[in-house]
């Protein structure tokens, strides 16, 4: 399968399970205020989980019938880990969570008062499962002694990329939009080997919601971001080297740091080209 194949196939596959999941869509448990105090559905990154479920089983499926690509590699199972894992953890604080306890300080205040916040549950579980995604990466188990250090480094680097895309999903389109810029120069690195086609799925599938996002029709939810973010973290992991991968962490960091003293949302009002390409498609 190749770059281009899979993100179509994600595509259709979302849109597939949009429509035949209207129903769903309306359930009294997924409404939530939007930022204009609509009831929509969240959580519906749910949405492009199952279709990324379906397009790899239905890929390894075909390959053991002698059809498409031989056998399944190690960047497809991590991929589909990482979706279904950092999904499910978003899927629990969507559903969950309440809105009392903002960010690390708010989580970890929480903590120091004797309470488990849905937030910190998914940064802890978070950090765990890409503890296991790195800790696959060959260029990281090759029994050097600096192995322990670089699975810490690339462990952060995928946590902090699901939480940068969860901090950016604040308005419609916006994680989304955020998501395809961060993928475009990994695809361009990657083209179309091992690490380039596992992704491709996944992108296509956050991009099919990507309409009804903007139309406030649907909220990806900590559901979608957090999965989303945490498969281009993971791509950059598997596809850069160290140098890249750690030049990635900090910028990471830098982000994550300066999202606690500004707001992203001002800043994007404040630019002009920003804040056209923010709105671009928008409407409900």
């Amino acid at each position: 399968m190749s770059v281009f194949l899979g993100f179509v196939v994600g595509v259709l596959a979302v849109r597939l399970f949009v429509g035949a999941g209207r129903e769903l869509l309306s359930a009294p448990a997924l409404l939530r205020p939007n930022h204009r105090g609509q009831g929509i559905p969240t959580a519906m990154g749910v949405l492009a989980i199952f279709a990324v479920v379906v397009v790899e089983g239905g890929r390894s499926l075909f390959a053991t019938l002698g059809v498409g690509d031989a056998g399944i590699d190690l960047a497809r199972v991590l991929v589909v880990t990482a979706v279904v894992g950092y999904g499910l953890l978003g899927l629990f604080d969507d559903l969950v969570g309440t809105q009392a306890d903002h960010g690390f300080r708010g989580h970890l205040g929480a903590l120091v008062q004797g309470r488990v916040t849905t937030g910190l549950v998914k940064i802890v579980g978070g950090v765990a499962i890409a503890f296991v995604l790195v800790s696959a990466n060959p260029s990281v188990v090759s029994g050097a002694r600096a192995s322990g250090a670089r699975v810490i480094v690339d462990a952060l680097l995928v946590a902090l990329a699901a939480n940068l895309v969860n901090l950016f999903d604040r308005a419609p389109g916006r994680a989304i939009k955020i998501s395809l810029v961060a993928w475009i120069p990994i695809a361009l690195i990657a083209r179309n080997d091992v690490v380039g086609v596992a992704i491709a799925p996944v992108m296509g599938a956050f991009t099919g919601l990507l309409g009804d996002d903007l139309r406030v029709h649907l909220m990806l939810g900590d559901t979608g971001a957090n999965a989303n973010g945490a498969v281009l973290g993971l791509a950059v992991v598997l596809e850069c080297g160290t140098t890249t991968r750690t030049a990635v962490l900090v910028v990471l960091a830098l982000l994550t740091f300066a999202s606690v003293l500004t707001s992203f949302s001002g800043v994007i009002d404040r630019v002009p080209v920003l804040r056209r390409l923010d709105e671009l498609g928008r409407g409900g």
